[in-house]
């Protein structure tokens, strides 16, 4: 790129008005943002991690000069007062979601929370079992069947065993991911498996840019040497669901859509001729799941109204 010349970019990082982007000869740099970018109005923060950008460099430095629009956001509504949503990545095509299928046990309450997350955001979904060669098949299909009926994609692991690496591997390539899942459940193995040092790569950056921060969403983008992006989201491991609210939430559980109810809208706690509390009593819908629904119901009915 010459000093007059405008070229694309990706961003890989943002945060204290400093952003990593990548260049179109895969170079890394560190770039500022053009003045008259501060006064546009964007969703959340002007410019995040994954947003695609034109920048052009006056000597040494390099200046993010106009931002294009985003195919999708991975957003939540920032912690705090305000109307303020806060976007964690932009342009990804699916969250990868994995738990372990033990050590730790995987709860099926907190997997409920990421997809809904994910739904609210409209983003694809790939669930990950990983180190399945310590449970039996039994457990496997009990645990996964409510997932499966609801028509989400599912993947088993195990590094140990060598199971499914090469599957995740072809996920993984050549399109934008972010990766999200409790500690313990094997993300970083798993990575490794895919790109040897990348989950420690993730780790200690996270480590980096959290110090000091505890409220910190800072997200980072870290190129795949096979063509793809993962993405590493601290936001994702606090999964209070800002902003969703209670009329939206029967949309982010895909297998209520095939129930028809009497009243529209409907709550699916206590109408009358509800189809989603009678699939539930039929076991057309997985009671576990209905409960994850109430509960966060629940919550977003006593939320602060923004």
């Amino acid at each position: 790129m010459t000093e007059t010349e405008k070229a694309s970019a990706t961003v890989l990082r943002a945060g204290g008005g400093v952003y990593d982007v990548q260049l179109e000869d895969g170079t890394v740099a560190e770039a500022s943002l053009r003045g008259r970018l501060k006064l546009e109005q964007r969703t959340g923060d002007r410019v995040v991690a994954g947003d695609l950008v034109t920048v052009a460099r006056d000597g040494d430095s390099i200046t993010i000069e106009s931002v294009l629009p985003r195919r999708t956001e991975l957003a939540r509504r920032a912690p705090g007062h305000g109307r303020k949503a806060k976007v964690m990545v932009a342009n990804i095509d699916r969250v990868v979601i994995v738990f372990a299928a033990a050590h730790p046990e995987p709860k099926r309450g907190l997997l409920d929370r990421f997809l809904v997350l994910a739904e609210s955001n409209d983003l694809e979904v790939l669930i990950v079992l990983n180190k399945v060669d310590l449970v039996g098949d039994d457990f496997i299909s009990e645990f996964l069947s409510p997932y499966r009926d609801a028509g989400y994609e599912t993947l088993l692991t195990s590094v140990k065993a060598g199971i499914g690496l090469d599957t995740l591997k072809q996920q993984l390539c050549n399109a934008r991911s972010v990766i999200a899942g409790p500690s313990g459940a094997g993300k970083s193995s798993l990575l490794n498996t895919v790109q040897p040092g990348l989950g420690l790569r993730i780790g200690a950056v996270s480590e980096a840019v959290n110090k000091g921060q505890h409220t910190t969403v800072t997200s980072l983008l870290i190129p795949l040497e096979c063509g793809g992006y993962v993405a590493d989201t601290p936001g994702l491991r606090e999964l209070g669901l800002w902003g969703l609210s209670a009329d939206e939430l029967p949309f982010c559980f895909p297998e209520f859509a095939d129930h028809v109810c009497k009243y529209n809208p409907c709550t699916h706690t206590h109408e009358p001729s509800c189809g989603v509390t009678s699939a539930v009593e039929s076991g057309s819908i997985d009671k576990d799941r209905y409960r994850s629904y109430v509960t966060l119901r629940t919550e977003a009915v006593g939320a602060p109204k923004y």
